[in-house]
């Protein structure tokens, strides 16, 4: 039988690091002179750094050269990481860690597919990187989600078929990059949002153990 693999993605799945990114998007559209809401970051869910301050400079109808626009990106870059450099085991999402110790007991290799570049930092400030047997993130993808991209370099890593990897993920185009790897999807966050998810969780209190064995059946 041919063995399985498991790829988390990292924002709002393991952790919720959203909220920094948040402030720190905030912090410099008010810099620049406007508000940015709550609201309008939802749009920069599972998005590149690049296309979402892309994005905040066509919401505050702002041009910038290029140079301008590098300063910026890396701006946003210092900020996030200061609030990230706080970070401890109390940011871990509630029963994220049953669940990798359920896979981790029974040898069930797992990976990281994020966009993030900062996944191990993350990792390690709250203490799960030793689950991990890969970390695939921003550093080593040149195609953004939903390419499958990620989870293919990821179940490559692992040395597991791409058919065999279950993903877990809350964001639309985390769903549909997994769905186009042919990988069984599972949505973390809401089931009308995830829609296209095989299984809709709100968080991994719903997970039982029962159906995670049936995963690795």
């Amino acid at each position: 039988m041919e063995k399985e693999g498991i790829i988390f993605d990292l924002d709002g799945v393991i952790v919720d690091t959203a909220k920094y990114h948040y402030l720190a998007w905030k912090k410099l559209a008010n810099e620049l002179g406007f508000e940015f809401t709550q609201e309008q970051n939802e749009l920069f869910k599972g998005v590149s750094r690049k296309c979402c301050l892309e994005i905040l400079l066509d919401i505050g109808n702002i041009d910038a050269s290029q140079s301008q626009f590098d300063q910026w990106m890396i701006e946003k870059n210092e900020d996030y990481l200061s609030y990230i450099e706080k970070m401890d085991a109390s940011e871990i999402l509630p029963d994220v860690p049953r669940v990798l110790r359920y896979f981790n007991e029974r040898n069930v290799p797992m990976a990281l597919g994020s966009a993030s570049k900062n996944a191990k930092p993350i990792l390690e400030k709250v203490g799960l990187l030793s689950y991990f047997d890969s970390i695939v993130d921003g550093n080593n993808v040149t195609k953004a989600k939903p390419d499958p991209e990620v989870f293919l370099i990821a179940s490559k890593n692992l040395g597991v078929v791409a058919n065999k990897c279950v993903v877990f993920e809350d964001a639309v185009a985390g769903i549909q990059a997994a769905n186009l790897a042919d990988m069984t999807s599972i949505g973390i966050g809401d089931p009308k949002t995830l829609r296209e998810a095989n299984y809709n969780f709100t968080d991994f209190t719903e997970i039982s153990n029962e159906f995670l064995d049936s995963l690795i059946q």
